[in-house]
């Protein structure tokens, strides 16, 4: 629980009024000062105008979709790290991965029951609470024209500052730290979200395909972040 003083900020953004008020009601428990919206653009003009410590962001929107919002969030610098939990239909594959690959954190998929959304709620934040407390090294790698700033959190390619959410900084990191070495899938879901069980191999892949759309000349022939076929992920090692 949070203490008196710290409350939060949540932001939860989903057209049925009945999940809304559920999740509103639990948030509150939980700590959180809680914001409801029931359209895209209305939380898109929400989010460009406060920050907030948490987004849990339906998929289906009227307005704007949840996966536009997100992808629009993440270039806004109010709450480009805050972490989006997204509310997907049961069925909806498709939804998941676009969700995850428009920048979202975790996915929860509907109906779901209040424990597990206060589970994936924890998960969330204390990750990006973990970020946030880790001592900062001072030192900068580079590789292949691709600099990493640990003590900022930054990244420049070719000469040019990108912006990473923290799943991402993370995950390049830890890459780029190692060129050539193999990590597969689990062992980045071990070493990256650490002991949250709430994370698939799924979630490792789409973050990949966001670092390479944002790291890569051609994302569709990486030159950088290079798939070791049947089992995990590597950085170049300039023998590739």
């Amino acid at each position: 629980m949070i203490g008196p003083g710290t409350r939060k900020r949540a932001l939860v953004v989903e057209d049925e009024a009945a999940i809304r008020e559920l999740v509103r009601f639990h948030l509150d428990l939980a700590g959180y000062v809680v914001e409801e919206v029931d359209d895209g653009r209305r939380a898109l003009d929400r989010i460009r105008a406060a920050a907030f410590d948490l987004i849990l962001l339906d998929v289906m929107l009227p307005g704007l979709d949840g996966i536009s919002v997100c992808r629009a969030l993440r270039a806004e610098p109010q709450n480009q790290r805050t972490p989006v939990l997204m509310m997907t239909a049961r069925d909806g594959e498709s939804d998941t991965v676009l969700g995850l690959e428009s920048g979202a954190d975790d996915y929860l998929a509907k109906p779901f029951g209040v424990r597990e959304l206060m589970a994936r709620v924890t998960a969330v934040t204390r990750r990006h609470g973990r970020d946030r407390d880790a001592p900062a090294s001072e030192d900068a790698v580079t590789v292949a024209g691709l600099t990493v700033d640990r003590q900022r959190r930054r990244a420049r390619v070719r000469e040019a500052e990108v912006e990473l959410t923290k799943q991402e900084f993370d995950l390049l990191n830890l890459l780029i730290s190692r060129p050539g070495i193999v990590y597969s899938r689990a062992a980045l879901l071990q070493q990256v979200w650490h002991e949250d069980t709430f994370v698939t191999e799924r979630t490792v892949d789409a973050v990949v395909s966001r670092l390479r759309r944002k790291l890569e000349r051609d994302p569709g022939d990486p030159e950088l972040l290079l798939t070791a076929w049947g089992v995990g992920y590597k950085f170049a090692d300039g023998r590739d």
